[in-house]
């Protein structure tokens, strides 16, 4: 008898194996690969379903599988080359597991994945040249395996890679690709930790790297490392004799031109410029004197009971027997630090962007009495852009935007100001951004979201865009509401940052007149009306995609609901456009349309949360309310911030 029921089931399993679509059968053969499963994840992935939309971590599109997500599940075994049948696969994430053996070439034959995470794993081998059929891929992170070779040179020729690319924590040995400068500036390379030896080439982007992009490799040498490389050497510094013309007048600065202090310095956290011809200049133009006067004044303008300090700094140097003068101004008293704190300052690159460099820079001590602890800020080295400003106008466009504080917007405690040189300093929000927490990226170490995170992250960013809009008659606007602008701190609080960049990128003089901003100088930051530039982000809503538009309010609407679709849904808010669609945004739309499950668009990772499901619903109705095509449709910020407030009141 049981020998009958072997031969009927054996009859009968090519049948049911056949109900199931390809894409079902490559994810099976990984579940084949898969030799211990501690957490039964792939307990539902059945051979006899017709397709795999149910699966737990995957995730379809019109019965094709789109994402494929399982993170953190100790999952042990192999990759198997079948998952590169995938052809409609667009993010493939198997990090923090335990796959071994080599990263088999056939997987790039997915060649419409645009995130790969493959990180924290045990994989082996050298990285097939094959990756280069990637051309969506944006983010690639291949971090803690043990991969060795070369460095994969067809990585610098992904025309959209646009994210993160990290291969830091494993074996790679041998040079720095000079290919890697074709690699976008705005990019997060991560090198760290492999064996990598000789020069690192100073040739696009990767002239622009701060250190911590290549440290943990001893032999490697050259800027931006602390490690000069042989032929670097000066052979005639013995000839200088008793003169030391290159040194400060004052030793109290204690500081050396460019090429002297990556040379000479030794020990210590590696010194990024910040301030051209102030701070390290880098390559060129010998500093020879360094004059600082810094003294402080108080000025007290009376808001109430309120006392306003401000500390001015100026600094003279002399280059070459031209004198240029600069004026830092601190806009908060309780901020601890003067500008020759940030000169010796230690500072690494965290960001890039149109706008300029941001800067973490851990200063020796956060407060004036011993034993104080390191205080860090962020500084923005802000780019020319199109700006032509003079200092009154950019004095009163600053500081119109330090007077916009709120618990969710990052706070500008001082700026400085010359005619070649615009910083910014800002708090430091150390948890990165939520575009990172949604998406991954080298500094997340964030679990995946809950929905209780993910609503306090809406609901705070809300109340920060509402008070911008709020806070004056002139109507203020962001301009560049995205996920990157949207901080997070330990405790996933959120807060807006960029506020003002728009406006200081585009200047005064070219959009109003000279009577005009006089009349309004300490008022003029963004306001409605704002001409911004071309430009083809996902995030611009319809109307000021229009060259030369005007950018106002409601704009900011419909990027805030682009973030938050983005929060629901756990995609790039691009996702779709390279075959054709039209974002993410016309993905949703579609799907509430044509009444389909809310799992095909849902985060995964919200799916098990069956009591926010209500929760859930509203929110997409929010954020599809914010993005109408008619910007007289969007609700005002104020009425989003109180929709979601409500939301709470329903747990």
């Amino acid at each position: 008898m049981m020998l009958l029921l072997l031969h009927i089931a054996l009859f009968l399993v090519p049948d049911v194996v056949l109900c199931l679509n390809p894409d079902g059968l490559s994810l099976l053969a990984l579940k084949s690969a898969i030799e211990t499963d501690p957490t039964g994840i792939l307990d539902s992935w059945s051979e006899s379903d017709p397709t795999p939309c149910h699966w737990h971590g995957v995730v379809c599109t019109r019965n094709r599988v789109t994402d494929l997500l399982l993170p953190n599940k100790r999952l042990t075994g192999y990759i198997p080359s079948e998952l590169g049948h995938l052809d409609s696969l667009k993010r493939l994430s198997l990090s923090n597991n335990n796959f071994s053996k080599p990263i088999p070439a056939h997987l790039f034959n997915a060649a419409a994945l645009i995130t790969l995470d493959l990180s924290h794993n045990s994989l082996v081998g050298s990285v097939p040249a094959q990756i280069g059929a990637l051309k969506a891929l944006k983010h690639l992170d291949l971090s803690s395996n043990f991969l060795n070779g070369s460095l994969p040179e067809s990585l610098a020729e992904l025309p959209f890679l646009a994210g993160t690319l990290n291969l830091s924590y494993n074996n790679f040995s041998g040079e720095v690709p000079a290919s890697y400068g074709r690699i976008p500036v705005l990019v997060s390379l991560d090198l760290r930790h492999n064996n990598l030896t000789g020069k690192v080439p100073q040739v696009g982007s990767l002239a622009n790297q701060g250190p911590t992009a290549f440290s943990g490799n001893p032999s490697l040498c050259g800027f931006p490392l602390d490690i000069p490389c042989p032929e670097a050497q000066n052979p005639n510094s013995s000839k200088s004799g008793g003169q030391d013309v290159q040194k400060p007048v004052d030793p109290d600065p204690s500081l050396v031109s460019g090429a002297e202090e990556r040379e000479n310095r030794s020990g210590g956290s590696v010194t990024v410029p910040i301030i051209s011809g102030v701070s390290v200049v880098i390559g060129a133009v010998s500093v020879s004197v360094w004059l600082f006067r810094v003294r402080s004044r108080a000025k007290e303008g009376k808001t109430g009971k309120e006392k306003v300090v401000k500390e001015v700094a100026e600094v003279v140097v002399v280059e070459e027997g031209e004198g240029q003068n600069g004026k830092f101004v601190v806009l908060d008293e309780g901020f601890g630090l003067d500008l020759e704190d940030l000169l010796r300052a230690s500072a690494y690159v965290v960001g890039k962007s149109r706008s300029g460099i941001t800067y973490r820079v851990v200063a020796g001590s956060g407060g004036k009495g011993p034993g104080a602890a390191p205080s860090v800020v962020a500084v923005r080295r802000l780019s020319e852009g199109d700006a032509t400003w003079r200092l009154k106008e950019f004095e009163a466009e600053v500081e119109a935007i330090g007077k916009v504080v709120h618990p969710n917007i990052v706070r500008l405690r001082a700026y400085y100001y010359a005619s070649d040189e615009k910083l910014l300093v800002t708090d430091f929000i150390r948890n990165g951004s939520l575009y990172n927490a949604l998406h991954g990226g080298p500094s997340n170490s964030l679990p995946p979201l809950p929905w209780t995170a993910r609503l306090k992250i809406a609901q705070g960013t809300a109340r920060g865009l509402m008070y911008i809009h709020e806070h004056s008659t002139r109507k203020y606007v962001h301009g560049n509401i995205k996920s990157t602008k949207i901080l997070l701190n330990d405790d996933l609080q959120p807060y807006i940052s960029g506020f003002g960049l728009a406006r200081l990128m585009l200047g005064t003089s070219k959009f109003t007149t000279s009577a005009s901003r006089r009349q309004n100088s300490n008022e003029s930051i963004v306001a409605s009306g704002l001409v911004v530039p071309t430009s083809s982000t996902i995030y611009l809503a319809p109307e000021a995609r229009i060259s030369r538009s005007k950018f106002t309010q409601k704009c900011d609407v419909y990027s805030f609901g682009i973030v938050l679709l983005e929060i629901l849904t756990g995609r790039l808010p691009d996702e779709g456009l390279e075959n054709g669609g039209k974002g993410l945004e016309s993905l949703v739309r579609k799907t509430f349309r044509d009444e389909r499950p809310l799992s095909e668009i849902i985060d995964p990772v919200l799916l098990q949360e069956v009591y926010a499901k209500k929760q859930v619903v509203e929110a997409f109705h929010i954020a599809l309310n914010c993005t109408e095509l008619d910007p007289e449709l969007r609700p005002r910020m104020k009425t989003v911030s109180e929709s979601l407030d409500r939301l709470k009141l329903q747990c």
